[in-house]
Order: structure tokens, then sequence, then C-alpha cells
């Protein structure tokens, strides 16, 4: 007879800790409101609306409005943009959600790319002084995980990924991107997964910039992305140059990186439009929100056209 209490027990805490698994808690701000709330945790208010509604229905007060410094429960989703939106660190691959603060001012566009899958790796020679490509690199992760996308960044931004590069030399820190890498790719494998590095060369100041396009010589996936956003930058450049096409990778590095990770690799390279600039770059404005929109532009455009072959 004791048997049937006792099991009945064990049941019921089992139940209350996987209960306990399918949600943290936040305290109410002043201001907060069920949809501010889950959009600053990085979840999509109309798709969670319902879930945060039955977790918190004691602490809700005439039906939508919430108590100020009181704890409410927020759902594990796997949608979130704190668990899609990651920074890979260079060293021991730790991962971390890649957006806190700006969370609330994200909103969920489309479904467009949620099958998809993006490593950004972001280089700038001149971090001190442009921040540039640290800054297209976060606008463009932005973007991608407001079109349904799960957007990985490698290595650490800014003044920490300086530190990174004094302990790692350029092979050592390719060869933790390669690790960290294709250990994601077979954890999402059948998906739609592409590699983007954005690379600037020098200090890059106000005027115009010159990008260009590469990808390598033996990767038509690879290929087809490079043509994509060399052609939205063709159609966005300051000087229409109909005959520029995208390069095949030359540098040691980027042919290592192109040759052992799994994903397809594409390239941006941006510099400092001068006089002397090359006659294969495609000038630009330097526009940090709008670089970010066209480089998502030629990926909707390259993920839309697969869809469509399949």
């Amino acid at each position: 007879m004791r048997f049937i209490p006792t099991f009945l027990l064990c049941v019921g805490m089992q139940c209350m800790l996987f209960a306990q698994e399918n949600y943290y808690t936040v305290v109410a701000e002043k201001g907060d409101g069920i949809f501010s709330m889950l959009r600053k945790q990085g979840l999509d208010p109309v798709k969670h609306y319902e879930e945060f509604i039955i977790l918190n229905k004691d602490d809700i007060k005439d039906g939508s409005l919430l108590h100020i410094g009181r704890n409410y429960k927020i759902p594990i989703s796997e949608d979130s943009y704190k668990t899609k939106g990651v920074q890979v660190s260079t060293t021991d691959q730790e991962e971390k959600p890649l957006f806190d603060a700006e969370l609330g001012k994200m909103y969920h566009k489309s479904e467009a790319l949620k099958d998809a899958v993006y490593y950004l790796i972001a280089e700038d020679s001149a971090s001190a002084q442009n921040h540039f490509v640290a800054d297209i690199t976060k606008n463009l992760a932005a973007e991608l995980l407001e079109q349904g996308a799960t957007v990985y960044v490698m290595g650490n931004t800014e003044e920490q990924e300086q530190e990174v590069e004094v302990d790692q030399t350029q092979m050592e820190k390719l060869g933790s991107y390669i690790d960290a890498i294709n250990k994601r790719y077979l954890q999402h494998q059948g998906k739609y997964q592409r590699l983007l590095v954005i690379r600037a060369n020098g200090i890059l100041q106000s005027g115009n910039l010159d990008v260009s396009v590469y990808h390598h010589d033996k990767s038509e996936q690879g290929q087809r992305l490079a043509e994509n956003l060399q052609n939205v930058f063709k159609k966005n450049s300051a000087v229409k140059k109909s005959e520029i096409n995208s390069k095949t990778f030359e540098d040691k590095s980027t042919l290592f990186l192109a040759k052992n990770t799994l994903p397809a690799v594409s390239m941006i390279t941006v510099n400092k439009h001068t006089k002397k600039s090359t006659e294969n770059a495609i000038p630009v404005r330097s526009d940090k929100r709008a670089f970010a929109n066209w480089i998502t532009d030629g990926i909707l455009k390259d993920y839309a056209e697969l869809s469509l072959e399949e």
C-alpha cells in the first residue's frame, strides 16, 4: 500500500522538475507589458503571448497588466533570439547570446530563413579605428534573426578580439573557427548552411567604400551566394559597372578556411575608395545599416533561388 503514494510522489516531483526546466524568471520593470517583456527576452510576442499568460495567470491584473517588481516566468524556447543568435568564443568555444539590451528593438519579420544557418566571421585589420566590420556584422546578424535564421558570430568583437589575437596566431584562430563551425554544422545537418567572411583592409573613414566579393573556385554553393551578393552591391553602387564579377579566393588563410570547413564559404572585402581603387571593386556609400541590408537582400535571394530549384 505504501508503494503507490511513494510512486505518485516521485512522479509528481519529476513533473515539477520538468516544468521548472521550461521557464526562467525575470522581474517586471516600469513600462513593461507582456509584449515588451517577451521581446526583451528575444521571443516573438505574438507566438508566445498565450504561453506567457498560462505560466503567469496568477500574476497578471486586468487580463494583461504586469506588477512592477514582481517575478514573471519566461518560456524557454528554441526560437528565442538568445538561442538562435550566438557569439562563439575563439579560445574556448563558449557560447553566449549575441544580443541583450538590443532585443527590445528587434521584431520578427518573417520565417523566410527558418531552415537556414549562417556563420559570420568579422576580420578588421584596423578595428580600433574602424568598428565598421563589427557593427555591420552585428546589424547583419539582427537582420537574419528577424528573418528566422540561426546565426553564429565566430570570435569576440572589438577590444576582446584584440586581446585574443595576442595569444593566437592567425592559423590557430582559423583552426578554432573550423572546429567550432564544423561541430555546429553537424548539429544542423540537413539545413541550408553558409559561412560568410566580412573583411576590412585598412582604416575606413567617411566617403565611398570599395567592395569585392569572393568564393572558392571549387564551390558552386559559395559561388552562387557570392554572385547574389555581388548583384545586390552592383545594384546599389555609386557607379554602375555591369562587367564586374565575383572573384575566387587567392590568399592562404581564406583558402585554408574554405578547404577545411563543411559549409560553403563566401567573402566580402571592404576597402577605402581612392582614385587608385581597382576596376574590379564596387564603390558603395559607407552606410553601416544599408550595408547590412544589402547583404541580407543577397542572402534572401540566394536562399529563395535554392528553394525554388528544390
